[in-house]
């Protein structure tokens, strides 16, 4: 399997395993397996919440027990946000889906469990997992909601299986300023200021225009802004010799 198996245990809202299932197919998972729901299955508000994820829902396996949901896993993380006093390898979210991804690529099965609403997942779910996720989240408040919880993980497989820009620009119709079109711009802009003899007192005036074209050079220009300007200086100029 190219991705890991999702594993609702004993959710107790409809609307919470709805929210799950389009949390996880935001990020393009749609392996969900469904331990013991309280409401029972098929779920009619799971479908509403589920908003164009119901996909997920149709072909989710449903199962009595934890046991049977992660019987052909190789490797199980279970989602707590307590210490249950058993010795486990602990992981962030980030480095367990990391962690998922290296052993999905070396051929393995990988199952996350996730527990009910009110309580999160009990000892006995917990003891037939391999390593545990926890969320560093406020001590003083660690109780996440099973769709948020499914979502960050989510998240933090996506992370770490499509390769993404932590940081950068979208151009909206137009490219970054060439370094000679910056050029041009800050000689237009010296040149009418010049006229208007901005540079004062002379004896400042080349200090004042290397302070100008810094500036122009530390701003990350577009071909759009570089136009723009030159239209609002060529404008304050029509507008100066209208007016004399």
């Amino acid at each position: 399997m190219s991705q890991p198996s999702f594993v609702l245990v004993r959710p107790q809202m409809g609307e919470n395993i709805g929210a799950a299932a389009r949390a996880m197919w935001n990020f393009g998972l749609d392996r969900m397996a469904i331990v013991a729901p309280r409401d029972g299955w098929p779920n009619p508000k799971a479908v509403a919440m589920a908003s164009g994820a119901g996909r997920l829902l149709d072909a989710a396996k449903l199962e009595t027990t934890t046991n049977a949901a992660v019987g052909d896993a190789t490797y199980v993380y279970a989602t707590t946000a307590r210490s249950r006093d058993l010795t486990k390898e602990l992981f962030t979210p980030a480095a367990a889906m990391a962690d998922a991804k290296a052993r999905i690529d070396a051929g393995q099965r990988v199952a996350v469990l996730f527990g009910p609403e009110r309580a999160g997942l009990e000892n006995d779910d917990i003891a037939r997992a391999n390593a545990i996720i926890s969320v560093p989240v406020n001590p003083d408040f660690p109780s996440l909601n099973l769709a948020q919880c499914v979502l960050l993980t989510a998240y933090e497989w996506r992370r770490a299986t499509v390769e993404t820009e932590d940081r950068a620009i979208a151009l909206a119709g137009t490219e970054m300023a060439e370094h000679v079109e910056i050029t041009k711009l800050a000689e237009h802009y010296e040149d009418r200021l010049e006229t208007a003899r901005f540079f004062f007192p002379p004896e400042k005036a080349e200090g004042m225009k290397t302070v100008l074209r810094n500036f122009w050079s530390r701003m990350p220009l577009t071909r759009a802004d570089v136009q723009m300007l030159h239209g609002i200086m060529r404008q304050m100029v029509r507008w100066k010799e209208r007016g004399d």
